[in-house]
């Protein structure tokens, strides 16, 4: 096995982890996270060990305001940072969201490449330098901790970079993020860009360097480690890669590579991995974006072996063909059988090897629901039990809800009866459509007009069998905003029901926020 022993890492170099799920991640188009939601997430980072919490925008919206607020008076032991343009207001309101951190940071950027500075600016580069320094100064004369990113770094002329960055240096940043923005670069390329800067820079040794890579060419993960090599010492990521258009860095993939592969990168992290698979449910459950079977370290294939030779290795020695312990990131085994009959305390310790840790009323509630469905299941497996949780996560703050479902369907037509809580009022429809599940959403739209349009309608079986659980899920687009909902059932109506509702709610939550137009843009 090469993973790393724990007690090396505090010999090595520590790298920063800047996590920005829900500022970055949020930007996802459908991605929008509550602040229940948010304050919930921040606590897992946190955690965790995540060392920096990006927590939003707090210029865009109210809501992105009160959420970095709130966050900034929750944790104690992560740095907790807000994002501000190169522009006084911006500033201001960020200082003012983050002014009751233990530790916290502001974090301003403004575009420095040719196209950026002559299409989205329209400045000139000594106008932009001068924006640099102000907004720099201007932080730092409010709080401690500023980091300066040069957008769309690795298509900037470089000695221009150069000159961005010491003026930053010299305002006073004490971290330097020099990104990716459009997921351009390449591993090389990315590396001798951060060891230049870092040589040649007068000052540049009184600063962290931070690399933040987009996954527009599937690089983000090898762009970041080559930027680690070339001397940076803070790496920005999301959980899941969560981001702008093909996403980010992915935080679990950065943190395994560096401890398993500690052999050749003796860099350590803050980050315990055995909250891991937590924290990627919890984010896939949120914000209704599912994570792919054969996704690294989280995916639910990345500890399956089917073939029979894998097999036949994995039965002499496991580390024929894992290099990694699931367990080492909350990945429990898999396809342990559970029923009616099982306890409480077997149910509690299930959810533990699964990755969740629940209040007792959570627990309640999940503990309900689980026999609920093993009433109706011969088995419920582990992934039952994870889709049941995760359903019941992304819920939990929705203000519109599925209460009852009647749905008649056969060759003499289809019809549903629906009725929906919405902030506790209950509201019942009827409808007919073409086929069931239209029926049934068509009795949603009797109950919220509406005027999003349906882009994505997709159902998998959880589990094998006739009485698995069906997993849906929904996507919705008005006005070029765009919202995702999951949800799972025994009955493949209710969890289309609760996908679309739930996607309502994610929808009528992002419409609520007004992000500058400029702010849109800004993925880094």
């Amino acid at each position: 096995m090469t993973t790393a022993p724990a007690g090396a890492i505090s010999k090595r170099d520590n790298v920063v982890v800047f996590d920005t799920t829900m500022r970055d991640g949020e930007q996802s188009p459908g991605a929008s996270m509550s602040l229940e939601e948010k304050l919930e997430l921040a606590k897992i980072l946190e955690e965790m060990g995540v060392d920096v919490i990006e927590a939003g925008f707090p210029i865009a919206s109210n809501g992105d305001f009160e959420a970095v607020r709130q966050i900034a008076e929750l944790i104690t032991e992560s740095t907790v940072c807000g994002l501000a343009r190169a522009a006084a207001g911006d500033i201001d309101r960020c200082a003012e969201a983050v002014r009751r951190a233990k530790r916290g940071r502001i974090h301003t950027f403004i575009s420095t490449s040719p196209v950026h500075m002559k299409y989205k600016l329209q400045m000139e580069p000594d106008a932009v330098l001068e924006a640099i320094t102000r907004s720099v100064s201007h932080a730092r004369n409010l709080v401690g901790d500023v980091e300066w990113s040069a957008e769309d770094a690795t298509r900037t002329e470089r000695d221009f970079l150069k000159r961005c960055v010491e003026a930053a240096i010299k305002a006073g940043a004490t971290t330097i993020n020099l990104p990716d923005t459009v997921g351009y670069s390449y591993p090389s390329e990315y590396g001798e860009l951060f060891r230049d800067v870092i040589t040649s820079v007068p000052g540049a040794d009184k600063a962290i360097f931070s690399a933040h890579c987009h996954n527009d060419l599937g690089l983000a993960v090898a762009n970041s480690i080559a930027a680690i090599e070339g001397g940076a010492r803070q790496v920005e990521v999301a959980i899941n890669g969560i981001g702008e258009r093909a996403g980010n860095a992915a935080l679990e993939e950065i943190v395994m590579a560096l401890r398993v592969r500690g052999d050749h990168l003796p860099y350590g992290t803050s980050v315990d991995p055995v909250h891991i698979t937590r924290a990627s449910r919890y984010v896939s459950a949120i914000t209704g974006f599912p994570v792919q079977f054969n996704k690294a370290i989280v995916g639910k294939n990345a500890f399956a072996h089917e073939s029979g030779i894998h097999q036949d290795g994995m039965l002499k020695n496991a580390e024929t063909y894992e290099i990694m312990k699931p367990e080492d990131v909350g990945q429990g085994a898999t396809n342990l059988v559970m029923g009616k009959h099982s306890g409480r305390h077997a149910f509690r310790e299930k959810l533990k090897a699964l990755g969740y840790e629940l209040g007792q009323n959570a627990l309640n509630d999940a503990f309900g629901r689980f026999k609920e469905l093993a009433d109706k299941k011969k088995h419920v497996f582990d992934d039952d039990i994870v889709a049941l949780v995760d359903d019941a996560l992304a819920r939990g703050s929705e203000k519109i809800r599925v209460s009852r479902l009647r749905v008649v369907a056969g060759t003499d037509g289809q019809s549903a009866e629906l009725t929906l809580d919405i902030d506790g009022v209950s509201s019942t429809a009827e409808a007919t459509g073409d086929g069931p599940v239209d029926a049934v959403f068509n009795a949603i739209h009797k109950i919220v007009p509406h005027s999003a349009a349906l882009r994505l309608f997709q159902v998998h079986a959880v589990t094998e069998g006739t009485d698995a659980q069906a997993q849906v899920s929904v996507r919705l687009e008005e006005d070029g905003r765009i919202a995702t909902g999951a949800a799972a059932d025994t009955d493949t109506l209710t969890a289309s029901a609760k996908a679309y509702v739930n996607a309502l709610n994610n929808l009528f939550a992002r419409k609520e926020k007004s992000r500058p137009e400029a702010a849109i843009a800004s993925g880094f």
